[in-house]
């Protein structure tokens, strides 16, 4: 099952309403594999059952526009999923979509659809969040303009439902969202609320940044809009990020990964040498002969750390030499009386 061992951040370029055609949905598929990420998520709806007819856009991405006009002109038929998802799994890529109703839902199920997003603005609609938790299939939970209370309420609705898969992402639904209005502690917080669940992130920021931060705080996951041209007809080509900015933000969550390495503090990679030839030990620093004693005046601290540690140097001075010491010879245990 998908998102039940997360070993490293899971990756998803949403493609849903940057394609209408299955030429623009396949183009988009092989730029997203190109560029590492993991999945591309649809949107599944339909123009009649996701919105009434007095609805409006009034967002800086869209003015003020009839939302059903938008819907119309951005709805896939099922014959398009079938295509679009047959290329997802030619490319070796997970799929997964965000179905508005439940014979979308349907639908989706009958095309072997593996997990299920909930857009933001479902997150309080709490009958079809039972109906998306009775399939058994994981959740990931969109949050955005949710309360806490409304995200706990949300989460207890699912388990409930004897679904204890949970993705819990906080999203900003800001198109744009800018830096002000992102929030990243919010994963701190999902962490604490929620232990044990996967936490992750949706982004709507206009560069690769947010994500890449994300990622540093732990998100086990990270959604972002995709996109072959941000100048494009449609709301979600701003907010999306490019091929280039897309690999940029798989390469350095990847690298990110690595650097995390291990919690155990203790000398790594080549520390393990640089620890012996950049610290310092005690030297000779004025020749010594046998039965003279050490002082400041022939004891120094010098590199490199092969000898007895600088710690040592009270240990050291007043005894005496057991045998003749040139000038920058390291000191050792056998050279002390």
């Amino acid at each position: 099952m998908m998102f039940t061992n997360l070993t490293r951040c899971y990756i998803i370029a949403e493609i849903g309403g940057n394609f209408t055609t299955i030429e623009q949905a396949a183009a988009l598929i092989a730029a997203a594999k190109e560029s590492g990420v993991d999945c591309v998520k649809l949107q599944t709806y339909s123009a009649e059952t996701i919105v009434s007819g007095t609805a409006m856009f009034d967002m800086e991405s869209t003015g003020k526009i009839l939302q059903k006009d938008y819907f119309r002109r951005y709805e896939i038929s099922r014959e398009l999923h079938e295509k679009v998802i047959t290329c997802s799994e030619q490319a070796g890529l997970d799929w997964f979509s965000t179905p508005s109703h439940e014979t979308d839902l349907e639908m989706l199920l009958e095309l072997g659809m593996k997990a299920i997003k909930i857009g933001a603005d479902d997150a309080n609609n709490l009958p079809f969040l039972v109906n998306c938790a009775r399939t058994g299939l994981p959740i990931i939970l969109s949050t955005g303009m949710c309360t806490l209370a409304e995200v706990r309420e949300a989460v207890d609705t699912i388990l409930r439902c004897g679904n204890p898969h949970v993705i819990i992402l906080h999203t900003v639904s800001g198109y744009p969202t800018y830096p002000q209005d992102v929030n990243l502690r919010v994963l701190e917080t999902y962490r604490r609320e929620f232990p044990g669940m996967y936490v992750g992130f949706s982004d709507h920021s206009l560069t690769p940044l947010a994500c890449i931060a994300a990622a540093t705080m732990g998100a086990n996951v990270v959604e972002r809009h995709f996109t072959l041209d941000k100048t494009s007809e449609g709301p979600d080509h701003q907010i999306s990020a490019t091929p280039d900015e897309m690999k940029y933000i798989v390469e350095s969550i990847r690298s990110i990964e690595i650097m995390r390495g291990s919690s155990v503090k203790m000398p790594y990679g080549p520390e393990v040498k640089n620890r012996l030839n950049n610290r310092k030990s005690l030297h000779v620093i004025k020749s010594v002969l046998k039965d003279e004693l050490f002082s400041p005046e022939n004891i120094g601290i010098r590199r490199p750390g092969t000898g007895i540690e600088p710690k040592q140097l009270h240990k050291i001075l007043g005894r005496s030499a057991a045998r003749n010491i040139d000038t920058d010879e390291i000191l050792g245990w056998t050279d002390i009386k």
